[in-house]
């Protein structure tokens, strides 16, 4: 049987890093403003860390969520479905991180809930039949964000892309190597280094890099 091609382009989502406030929100603003963006996670684990953390999270997060709304582009809180609640966003789960069942009660049902899956097929499958929006899977190559993270194999990240939930790929990803997962239906792209460890100047050119890398993926289809 002859195959045909079919484009599926792949969505750059985004994770803040720790940056002081200042300069994060000058970062996003770049790059929220391409256009390219697909998906915005606020993952601010030093802020956490502060006496007054909770507090200082939500300030940032609801600063954030405006920005990003201003430009149409959904947001996910990490690990925290109270927090993510008061601000009307999604959130995303570690596999020890809430139940995706209470997400969905406390959510309204338009917000993307994601899944940590690591490798794990089994754990893919799971967040399916929980009623996840996507499943995360990674690490894909070594990461500067999480060094000691295990890197996937690609026929568990290929088993993955057969299950009938999204996929979204991290891990060390970057818009040269990105190339090498060109052939499987990934719905998003996560990146936190590749473009938030860039100046404020530079990070507009690198989304227009990537969005060029995910120009050329194609899906083989039977």
């Amino acid at each position: 049987m002859t195959q045909s091609i079919i484009s599926t382009i792949p969505k750059l989502y985004l994770l803040t890093n720790d940056d002081e406030f200042e300069l994060l929100y000058q970062k996003l603003e770049a790059a929220l403003a391409t256009g390219l963006i697909g998906l915005l996670q606020v993952r601010r684990k030093q802020v956490l860390q502060l006496p007054n953390g909770k507090l200082r999270l939500y300030e940032e997060a609801s600063k954030i969520v405006d920005l990003a709304r201003a430009y149409n582009v959904p947001v996910v809180i990490n690990d925290d479905i109270e927090l993510a609640a008061a601000l009307g966003v999604g959130v995303h789960l570690g596999q020890q991180d809430g139940n995706i069942d209470d997400a969905k009660r406390q959510l309204a049902p338009n917000q993307v809930i994601g899944r940590t899956c690591h490798g794990d097929v089994a754990l893919v499958k799971e967040a399916q039949n929980d009623g996840a929006t996507y499943a995360a899977m990674g690490a894909i190559f070594t990461s500067t964000t999480k060094p000691n993270a295990n890197i996937i194999s690609r026929q568990h990240l290929t088993d993955g892309c057969q299950e009938d939930i999204k996929i979204c790929v991290i891990g060390g990803l970057t818009a040269e190597n990105v190339s090498e997962l060109t052939g499987l239906p990934i719905t998003y792209v996560a990146v936190v280094g590749d473009v938030m460890d860039l100046s404020v100047a530079q990070i507009a050119n690198r989304c227009q890099q990537w969005q060029q890398a995910f120009s050329n993926w194609k899906t083989p289809a039977v």
